[in-house]
């Protein structure tokens, strides 16, 4: 197997499958060898990176803001710079003004108030996490402590042109992270090798 094809299947495989393989045979060049040691360090760092993620996504204890659950009718687009315009959250259709919009996962209120000409509301939910929903009223001072699912307001219209929906943006220390990693399981399928013959 050439190194690149090498590569990219050790880096689409998980731990459990993922492994240097059969010894070189000897008199192999060492760029062979340091390509195989580079092969297995992406995959270790790759593995790692999608273990953490999932750990921090599809969380059971996040909920979807808006009951029943909404449509996505536009979704997480970042920018490739911070400073760049690009979708940091997704928009949930709703079906009326005034739908209650509750807290995904408890929290405590960090932020209530008007950004720009839109109602804001910020819950902070630990470890560096934030959502916030726009154009949401809340009657909720700062510092108010919710519990996941509690009503934290009432969305408005106004945010997205063609139809009604609420803005939910997710914070990961000043990182802005898809909220649907949350409440959705996103992580790639991943195709295993079938078993050898015994």
């Amino acid at each position: 197997m050439k190194p690149p094809v090498l590569l990219a299947a050790l880096l689409l495989l998980p731990a459990s499958v993922a492994s240097p393989g059969p010894a070189l045979p000897s008199g192999a060049g060492t760029l062979q060898a340091a390509t195989l040691q580079a092969s297995t360090r992406a995959a270790t760092i790759h593995r790692d990176r999608t273990t953490a993620a999932a750990a921090a996504g599809a969380a059971p204890s996040w909920q979807w803001p808006l009951a029943p659950r909404p449509p996505v009718l536009r979704g997480f687009n970042p920018p490739p710079k911070p400073w760049l315009s690009g979708h940091r959250g997704v928009d949930l259709g709703f079906a009326v003004a005034g739908a209650p919009v509750t807290s995904p996962a408890a929290g405590t209120v960090g932020f209530v108030g008007v950004v720009v000409d839109r109602p804001v509301i910020t819950i902070d939910h630990g470890g560096g996490l934030r959502s916030s929903f726009e154009p949401v009223e809340s009657t909720l001072a700062v510092g108010a402590t919710v519990t996941a699912g509690q009503v934290v307001g009432a969305v408005l219209p106004g945010h997205c042109p063609a139809a009604q929906c609420l803005h939910w943006g997710v914070r990961d220390g000043e990182d802005y992270v898809n909220p649907l990693q949350f409440v959705l399981d996103l992580r790639p399928s991943i195709l295993l090798p079938l078993p050898g013959p015994p």
